[in-house]
C-alpha cells in the first residue's frame, strides 16, 4: 500500500476514536465502538495484517460493543 493510503487510514481512525470518546451517551458510545471497531480493520487489512483484522472484526466490533450494552442493561435494571 501508499503511504498515502496509511495516512487515510490513520487520520480516520484518530478521528472515529474521538468521536467514539466524545459521544456522551454510554449506550451511543458502545455503537460508535462497534463502528471504531471497523475502522481498525479497515486499517489492519491497509497495513496488510489479513490475522489482526479478522480478530478485530469479530472481537472489537461485535463481541465487545455487545458486552457493554449487555452490562448497561442490566446496570440500568438493577436501579
Amino acid at each position: 500500500m501508499t503511504s498515502a493510503t496509511i495516512v487515510a487510514a490513520l487520520t480516520i481512525v484518530a478521528l472515529s476514536g474521538t468521536a467514539t470518546v466524545l459521544t456522551g451517551s454510554p449506550s451511543r458510545q458502545a455503537v460508535a465502538l462497534g463502528g471504531f471497531g471497523i475502522v481498525l480493520t479497515v486499517l489492519f487489512v491497509v497495513l496488510q495484517a489479513p490475522d489482526v483484522a479478522l480478530s478485530q472484526l469479530a472481537v472489537g466490533t461485535a463481541v465487545v460493543p455487545l458486552m457493554v450494552l449487555l452490562a448497561i442493561r442490566k446496570a440500568r435494571n438493577i436501579r
